[in-house]
């Protein structure tokens, strides 16, 4: 993939990101990415969603399936409690 690319400005200031670069960085439909001005340059970074960072994120912890079902009853349980306090 070329470091460059010339693209064209449409109407309302939309720019289509060629399907080489989303592919590079992976970017679908949907994506969302953060715009950076900086140094008189527009830089376009990827917003990584949980399921992209679950198979492709760096690993940091590991947590049984044990382990998530308990916390998520323990926080059902005090997500229901909260409501039923508020009601």
């Amino acid at each position: 993939m070329p470091e460059s690319l010339t693209v064209r400005v449409g109407r309302k200031r939309t720019i289509v990101i060629p399907k080489k670069v989303a592919d590079a960085l992976g970017i679908d439909e949907g994506s969302r990415v953060v715009l950076v001005v900086r140094d008189n340059k527009l830089e376009v970074i990827p917003l990584p969603d949980a399921i992209t960072l679950s198979l492709k994120g760096k690993k940091v912890a590991r947590v049984t399936l044990k382990e998530l079902e308990e916390e998520s009853i323990r926080e059902q349980k005090k997500y229901i409690a909260e409501t039923e306090s508020t009601s």
